[in-house]
């Protein structure tokens, strides 16, 4: 029996650094840039929440997308942050991509992209 494979999205994994330490900090300013990428990329937000671990210090947050999720995690102390991009359905998880390094800035972007399959029997 053989099996044919689809995509069921695209999974872009971003390391940025090389990023100012106080673009790293506002868990407010993460949900805004979060969701204008989410909106960039075509996605339907449907929810989102951001952490701090306090002033000066690292932000963590997701935004939860019809499409699946946006995530990030930064250390302003290393000038690093860590996104996640999942994205299925016409949505273009590289445009997302495109507005959190044209706003971060990195000195640096190293990207893996994965399909993510389903099983279609």
């Amino acid at each position: 029996m053989s099996q044919v494979f689809a995509a069921a999205g695209t999974h872009v994994l971003a390391d940025l650094s090389g990023v100012a330490g106080e673009l790293l900090t506002n868990p407010a300013a993460f949900d805004a840039l979060l969701r204008e990428a989410a909106l960039a990329a075509g996605a339907t937000i449907l929810h989102s929440h951001f952490h701090s671990f306090g002033s000066g210090q690292g932000v963590t947050g997701v935004v939860l997308l019809a499409e699946s999720h946006i995530s990030i995690h930064t250390w302003p102390e290393a000038g690093f942050a860590a996104a996640d991009i999942f994205m299925c359905g016409d949505c273009d998880p590289l445009a997302a991509l495109a507005v959190l390094r044209e706003r971060l800035r990195p000195g640096a972007c190293a990207v893996r992209t994965v399909q993510r399959r389903e099983q279609n029997n």
